[in-house]
């Protein structure tokens, strides 16, 4: 009866005052519930947050080799893939078009403004004159001009014969009208059949002194900086480079959602190149551990306080009453044979007592 009496005492009293008297440290749960969640707290970022601890957790379990086993088969390198597409779908769905536009037409204008394009583009020219790559559309334009000017002759003589003085008479102005036409038309034809004509010859001077100028002249540049100003800061231009994004987007996510798309087999097959080197590869498995010890050790000394104010703060925010109530609810079944075995030994004892007692005084 002591035993069963005594833990009954002791049980009831973790969890409230025995027979509601106000004994001296009773009721422990409900009075010592804020200091238990802050020793709770404070062991957890001592023993489990510390960053000698995570480190050597994270450095036991081997990420890099795991992962890049994991990566390596084709299923999980389709399922990250599918993952990274509905990821990148959904963030280019939650941008703001016209955030992305200003912020995208702003960039390109300050990376344009802030490079002198003339030397780049006399190298340019320069190679594509040496190459002959020009020649081509010098014939285009020989043809096309050719073409216009047989289709148009009338326009032309009329032009011609309109900017006559008004005191000649009129069948010299067409006489001169239908010379320049023919004159034209030859030269254009001439120019056009004959791949070393003379004008030909100078247009690659030209070229070639016009490359020269851009990289070396500086006036020649300075005239080729004011020009990408103006052009650059005409509105159909940002206009059309602010447009741009939308095209991307739509691109984008059009890849995404194909299975079969070019960016989503790349995307697979780098995935799958990645977890193959990973799963072999010491020194980069090594690197990829240091980097996640790294972030985890300092997350946890970073924000170790914050972490453990988790644990005391969701603690102290219980009601008294209701958080021991809930404590005995859970463990009830224990205390109850806690109960049990405070009689059985009280008994045993008593039984030993006794029967000690009448031995020694038999």
């Amino acid at each position: 009866m002591v035993g069963a009496l005594a833990d009954w005492f002791a049980v009831t009293a973790l969890f409230k005052r025995p027979l509601g008297l106000p004994i001296p440290h009773t009721a422990i749960i409900p009075t010592k519930k804020d200091q238990l969640g802050a020793s709770l707290g404070s062991f957890v970022g001592e023993n489990f947050l510390s960053g000698g601890v995570v480190r050597d957790r994270i450095h036991s379990l081997s990420i890099g080799g795991r992962l890049g086993a994991w990566l390596a088969e084709p299923e999980h390198a389709d399922r990250v893939t599918a993952e990274l597409s509905t990821a990148l779908r959904g963030a280019l769905t939650v941008l703001r078009d016209a955030d992305v536009q200003a912020v995208v037409g702003e960039a390109i204008t300050r990376r344009a403004n802030a490079a002198e394009v003339g030397p780049g583009l006399g190298k340019m020219l320069e190679k594509v004159v040496a190459d002959g790559g020009h020649r081509k559309v010098v014939d285009l334009i020989c043809v096309r001009a050719h073409d216009w000017l047989v289709e148009h002759n009338d326009s032309v003589m009329d032009a011609v014969q309109g900017g006559a003085p008004g005191w000649t008479p009129r069948f010299v102005d067409k006489r001169v009208g239908e010379r320049v036409y023919k004159e034209l038309l030859r030269f254009l034809t001439e120019m056009r059949d004959m791949p070393g004509h003379p004008a030909r010859g100078s247009i690659d001077t030209f070229l070639t002194d016009f490359a020269a100028d851009l990289q070396t002249d500086s006036e020649t540049r300075a005239r080729v900086e004011r020009l990408k100003s103006e052009i650059l800061g005409r509105g159909e231009v940002q206009d059309v480079i602010a447009s741009a994004w939308s095209s991307v987007r739509t691109m984008v996510i059009a890849a995404a959602e194909d299975e079969r798309s070019e960016l989503r087999l790349r995307a697979r097959a780098s995935l799958m190149a990645l977890g193959a080197r990973l799963a072999t590869d010491g020194r980069l498995q090594a690197k990829l551990e240091g980097w996640v010890e790294d972030a985890a050790v300092y997350v946890v000394t970073t924000y170790r306080a914050e972490i453990t104010s988790l644990i005391s703060d969701t603690v102290a925010g219980w009601d008294a009453d209701q958080t021991s109530k809930k404590i005995e609810a859970h463990i009830g079944r224990d205390l109850q044979f806690i109960r049990i075995n405070g009689t059985v030994v009280g008994a045993l004892a008593g039984l030993v007592i006794y029967s000690v007692s009448r031995a020694f005084g038999a």
